[in-house]
């Protein structure tokens, strides 16, 4: 690593329109885990300008059978979620409205070609649910073992949003987006370079005293969530650097489920494989096995085996061990990389990391993810059943392991 340099990351808030398109695939997720925890969902949401459409596939009890009929009231659920998603954000706008927007619900039968490659049977084992490459990161820039970047981007953005609620900040609207610049020394955050902050307003909040009232706000929203020794008189701010920002959110531009992949996870600051994870059951190794490996990187770092660990998995559709595992400390482990690779292999709780053992080991088959999709999928707070993946209850499994 070098020894100095600049790295930026950015968040996007809860009202971003592709995350209103997150949060409401994820509710879809929930709402169909709470009938079937075995139900497989692949739903994908669309947000535009007084509209918002499903499109997908599903299958589960209690929810549409194999010709595509829906249960008795199920098709009324879907639609109040969505509109009780969009509600609960904050768009009560004349381009977006959740009480007056229009609601299309494309939702099929998944296809019998996949569900043969995936189930369990008597003779096989249940496969992962696609093909694909699945990256962890963990690091110790932040305590919550996150790229500080990213960290402090999402944190700007979740203050905001607390303060648009509570009424604090009543000229805010709910979309808005940060952008962190800081400067590294040794591998460790020294200073903040440049702070960029756009939110969508009130009207007159893009002029005279009303215009300072908002830039000030956010000034200090950011002197509260940053560290005190990162800011300095040089640190550059771009506040709504283009002026008015009255329209938003799907009004402003349209929304797609699975566009914010980078700000879900790491900020750039590692590899990603390109699956997307809302909207998606948990037998999708895009998703389940992504969170598995956040959590074995992480507790690699939290046990102290390394500074800084990435994790690769790859899973091939219809096959339930995974193809590959790689383990990489960057220079900065206390053991080999091989070593934490045979550990982790060893760890029979894991399950072998296959679909099932991944999904029982975290108990993902659970109406746990519309929490997910707005801040981040990772760096999160772990409380009862949400986020299981950011626990370090395996530190003393990998030490036993490590002998």
């Amino acid at each position: 690593m070098r020894s100095e340099f600049l790295f930026t990351s950015e968040s996007v808030s809860e009202g971003h329109p592709d995350k209103v398109s997150d949060q409401i695939s994820d509710a879809i997720v929930d709402l169909f885990l709470a009938k079937d925890p075995e139900a497989r969902v692949a739903c994908e949401t669309l947000t535009t300008t007084q509209k918002v459409v499903l499109a997908g596939e599903i299958r589960g009890k209690n929810i549409m059978d194999e010709d595509g009929n829906w249960a008795d009231g199920v098709r009324d659920e879907i639609e109040r979620t969505v509109r009780d998603v969009v509600r609960e954000i904050g768009y009560e706008q004349d381009g977006f409205h959740w009480e007056t927007l229009d609601f299309s619900n494309n939702l099929h039968p998944q296809s019998a070609h996949i569900a043969q490659g995936v189930d369990a049977g008597e003779a096989k084992e249940e496969g992962a649910g696609d093909q694909g490459i699945m990256f962890g990161f963990a690091c110790d820039e932040t305590p919550d073992l996150m790229p500080a970047t990213l960290h402090y981007s999402h944190k700007i953005l979740e203050r905001m949003a607390a303060d648009r609620h509570s009424g604090a900040a009543p000229f805010l609207q709910p979309d808005a987006k940060s952008q962190v610049t800081l400067r590294f020394r040794d591998g460790k955050p020294s200073a903040a370079t440049a702070i960029v902050v756009s939110t969508q307003h009130a009207k007159g909040y893009d002029e005279g005293a009303k215009e300072a009232e908002l830039h000030n706000y956010v000034r200090a929203v950011v002197a509260d969530v940053l560290p005190a020794e990162l800011l300095t008189n040089e640190t550059v701010y771009h506040i709504n650097p283009t002026g008015s920002f009255e329209i938003g959110g799907p009004d402003g531009d349209a929304g797609l489920t699975g566009r914010k992949i980078i700000v879900d996870t790491y900020g750039g600051a590692a590899p990603h494989g390109g699956g997307a994870f809302s909207g998606k059951d948990p037998t999708k190794v895009d998703r389940s096995a992504a969170y598995i490996a956040r959590y074995l990187a992480k507790n690699i770092v939290a046990g102290g085996f390394a500074a800084r660990c990435t994790i690769q998995l790859a899973y091939a559709i219809g096959v339930s061990a995974p193809l590959s595992l790689y383990v990489d400390t960057h220079g900065t482990g206390t053991v080999g990389d091989d070593k934490l690779e045979e550990a982790i292999k060893s760890i029979a709780k894991l399950g072998g990391l296959t679909p099932r053992g991944i999904r029982t080991h975290l108990s993902l088959n659970k109406p746990i993810y519309r929490k997910t999709a707005a801040y981040g999928h990772f760096g999160r707070k772990p409380e009862g059943d949400l986020f299981p993946w950011e626990r370090t209850d395996l530190v003393e499994d990998l030490r036993a392991a490590l002998g």
